[in-house]
């Protein structure tokens, strides 16, 4: 069995982990839990995330969590000729580290999970129609910045897919979930990496179980 292990599924943030795996042809265990499903809440997972949160990489003796972490040390450890993830120390990771902070708190954190927050889960963080207002506001602008990069190129960094166009083009679908009109910019770029043949393979396991509440 391999040492490898992916802990979740059913997410936007959980299938960046498996698209990685796939892209760099690594085998690996799904463990598919769900968010919400009293799965992330069991001894067993705490004890590997006390955060109750999805995804989680098992490698050996390593425990790591969080999306693009887990993406960005799957391409350095086993992807580094590969040019998925670029190298330490280059001008190229530094452009790479920048896209994927922008996206994960722009993107994710500040806009979408507050839509998921205080739209989705009313019942555990409560009803806030201003936060959600402004939420809608905010990815609205912060995505235009993502257009204007990608105005006439299809990769965040060089000429290369990276992890980065992992992190945006699974926001992206995350945001076309919520009923955002995206630029036809954006939903060509969207659409090209999902034809991937890793992100094909990749999402038919990730979606492949409920996400839960």
């Amino acid at each position: 069995m391999s040492q490898l292990k992916i802990w979740g599924g059913a997410t936007s943030r959980t299938v960046r982990a498996h698209w990685m795996c796939h892209e760099l042809g690594l085998e690996y265990e799904p463990i598919l839990i769900g968010s919400r499903t009293g799965e992330t809440q069991s001894e067993t997972f705490r004890a590997l995330n006390p955060k109750e949160k999805i995804p989680v990489l098992v490698d050996g003796d390593l425990i790591l969590s969080e999306s693009t972490a887990i993406v960005t040390y799957l391409g350095d450890t086993y992807g580094a000729d590969t040019g998925l993830v670029p190298a330490p120390y280059t001008r190229e990771r530094a452009l790479y580290n920048q896209w994927n902070s922008f996206v994960q708190m722009e993107l994710d954190a500040h806009t979408l999970y507050v839509l998921r927050k205080h739209r989705d889960l009313t019942d555990l963080y409560g009803s806030a129609p201003a936060a959600v207002e402004t939420a809608i506001a905010g990815f609205n602008k912060q995505v235009a910045v993502a257009e204007m990069a990608l105005r006439d190129r299809d990769h965040l960094v060089g000429h290369q897919f990276t992890g980065a166009d992992i992190l945006l083009s699974t926001t992206l679908s995350w945001a076309i979930d919520y009923g955002f009109e995206l630029s036809p910019r954006l939903i060509a770029y969207n659409n090209l990496h999902r034809a991937r043949p890793a992100f094909r393979s990749a999402a038919k396991l990730n979606f492949s179980i409920s996400a839960g509440a």
